[in-house]
């Protein structure tokens, strides 16, 4: 069977996408060992590339640079070894419960007999039996998600990866599900000598994964690569648990560097742009407030997850949304309020949208913006255009984000506006004249 260190090698990988004549880096010289019983969690913030890495793992897709090796050999095509349960169901709705399970089987090429007799084992064995005959929309969430469970063990894969699983479930579905993958596979019920799991949520990874590969972003690479080292089953509320996840978070969070808001190139300029992160003003003030009512105006950002009900990545975009606009600042896991953060969360709605608007003015993003559209006649200038000129920055995608981003930003800091019907963006009186 080989050795248990050549089970999946993925050496100096890298993805690079071309869009026209751009070329963007989605991945970048990232390398991984996977060893069998291993259970390993692939987490980072979203737009690292690790969905991207699974499908290069399962043959899906192929990288621009660096080796797969599976079991020592060079990965071509699909890996017959491995199978993928997706972030959304996925199911036929045409098809029964054990047909959509059959499915799998059949494109394998196991004859009728064979494949009903695994199919009704295998849901057995993830607790649907019963549900054989139900059609899909009979289902909950929950109990759709574990089909596409079974039907990804049916073909007994070596290596099982999973791509955010429980990310489109409701709270109690999906740590039903998690608690019952975990009994599976620490009681050797699954017919898998891998797990590859890839989630955004630290508190997740921490709970299911003996290993935890953290990602950075700009482009997707290696951040740290560690043993969590608690045993099965794990109760979130011990210290232990809850180190492990303080951690990440530090990990995740950084700490605030000198001068911050500065950092970055404009778009089009010499120098990596500093990304605007993908966050609503209503949750940014709302963060704030909780800060301003913290004793000290600090937190530890691993409560703060816990106390506001929020994942962690949406967390993490919301401190660096803090930090950029000179709102908080981070240090070993803790986030704390700048003299201006408290101002900001104690003030009334004119107060917030002059504070807002004076340092929305500092960053390089926007400053590229006005400069565009001062140049522009009127200050005006459709969304198409700017956003094609980000377009030579930005992978598409991204570039809609980002363009999104900082008319919502403007909007509110009413220094931008913008016309719906007719799609074009202007700055206000006020602003249109050169600082």
């Amino acid at each position: 069977m080989g050795k248990p260190d050549s089970f999946l090698e993925l050496k100096n990988v890298s993805q690079v996408y071309t869009v026209g004549e751009r070329q963007f880096t989605a991945i970048e010289d990232f390398s991984l060992t996977l060893k069998e019983g291993e259970f390993c969690a692939l987490l980072g913030p979203s737009g690292c590339g690790k969905s991207t890495l699974l499908r290069i793992i399962t043959g899906l897709q192929a990288p621009t640079g660096g080796k797969v090796l599976y079991r020592s050999r060079p990965l071509t095509g699909v890996n017959p070894h491995a199978a993928m349960v997706f972030q959304t169901f996925a199911l036929f709705p045409w098809l029964t419960v054990q047909e959509n399970v059959e499915l799998a089987l059949e494109a394998r090429g196991l004859p009728a007999r064979v494949r009903n007799d695994r199919a009704l084992e295998i849901l057995d064995r993830v607790g649907l039996d019963g549900f054989e005959t139900a059609y899909p929309r009979e289902l909950s969430g929950g109990m759709r998600q574990k089909v596409g469970f079974a039907r990804a063990i049916a073909v007994e894969p070596e290596l099982l990866c999973l791509d955010e699983p429980f990310s489109s479930l409701d709270i109690l579905s999906a740590e039903t599900l998690r608690r019952e993958l975990l009994e599976l596979w620490t009681g050797g019920r699954l017919p898998t000598r891998a797990i590859l799991m890839v989630t955004h949520s630290i508190e997740e990874a921490v709970f299911m994964a003996d290993r935890i590969v953290v990602m950075d972003k700009d482009p997707g690479r290696l951040m740290t690569d560690f043993k969590v080292g608690l045993a099965h089953p794990r109760d979130r509320k011990d210290r232990g648990f809850e180190a492990v996840v303080d951690n990440v978070y530090s990990l995740l969070a950084g700490q605030t560097e000198p001068d911050h808001v500065e950092l970055g190139a404009e778009p089009a300029a010499p120098g990596p742009t500093r990304r605007l992160p993908n966050v609503h003003i209503s949750d940014l003030s709302g963060l704030l407030e909780h800060l301003e009512s913290a004793r000290d105006h600090q937190d530890d950002i691993y409560a703060l997850a816990e106390d506001l009900k929020m994942n962690s990545d949406h967390l993490l975009n919301l401190i660096q949304a803090a930090e950029l606009l000179g709102f908080a600042t981070v240090w070993k896991g803790d986030i704390r309020l700048t003299p201006l953060g408290e101002t900001f969360a104690a003030t009334g709605i004119i107060g917030r949208k002059e504070i807002f608007a004076v340092r929305l003015q500092r960053l390089s993003f926007f400053k590229w913006l006005a400069s565009i559209l001062r140049a522009s006649e009127k200050s005006r200038q459709r969304w198409d255009v700017i956003e094609a000129a980000l377009g030579l920055e930005f992978h598409p995608a991204e570039a809609r984000q980002q363009l999104e981003r900082i008319v919502e930003w403007g909007r509110y800091a009413e220094l931008l506006s913008y016309d719906d019907k007719s799609r074009v963006i202007y700055l206000e009186p006020a602003t249109a004249s050169p600082p």
